[in-house]
């Protein structure tokens, strides 16, 4: 019956059509006869051999940031991680604050969340207890007139 190709293979292409099919008598499939297309040879090698070589434009396309090196860490400089003061609300949003008893003020140590110090960007409207290491003068203020304080504490290293 006509049409029973299509029901059967999903819509790929019957068996009985391909070249392989064709080539099943012969020894070699085409690819001559000293073994081309069998071993790895044909592949240019093994694992990531050739990057530099003939697979380079496989880096290029695939792979293009595999080589070299970008920038530079020094081993003696000291990663410090700060907050601004507009981000607290957010935070506040994301996190729940516990109150403690008779204090309206709620606290937020930034240590505990991994900041060293508090900057002055953006606006605050939520009284805070702010617990930092560091914290700039702005920030100091802005937290201040929203009805909050910030205390410096001494951070634990």
């Amino acid at each position: 019956m006509e049409g029973d190709e299509s029901l059967r293979g999903g819509g790929r292409m019957p068996t009985r059509l391909r070249k392989v099919r064709k080539l099943r008598g012969s020894r070699t499939h085409g690819w001559g006869r000293k073994g081309q297309h069998r071993k790895s040879g044909s592949r240019g090698g093994f694992g990531r051999a050739g990057l530099h070589k003939h697979k380079w434009s496989w880096v290029i396309r695939y792979e293009p940031d595999y080589f070299g090196k970008r920038g530079f860490r020094s081993p003696n400089q000291r990663v410090e991680r700060s907050i601004n003061v507009g981000d607290l609300e957010e935070l506040i949003t994301r996190i729940e604050l516990p109150r403690e008893e008779g204090k309206a003020l709620a606290t937020l140590d930034i240590t505990q969340l991994g900041y060293d110090k508090l900057l002055g960007g953006g606006r605050l409207s939520i009284p805070l207890l702010v617990k930092a290491p560091r914290a700039t003068k702005l920030a100091m203020e802005k937290v201040a007139g929203a009805g909050g304080k910030v205390e410096l504490i001494a951070k634990d290293e």
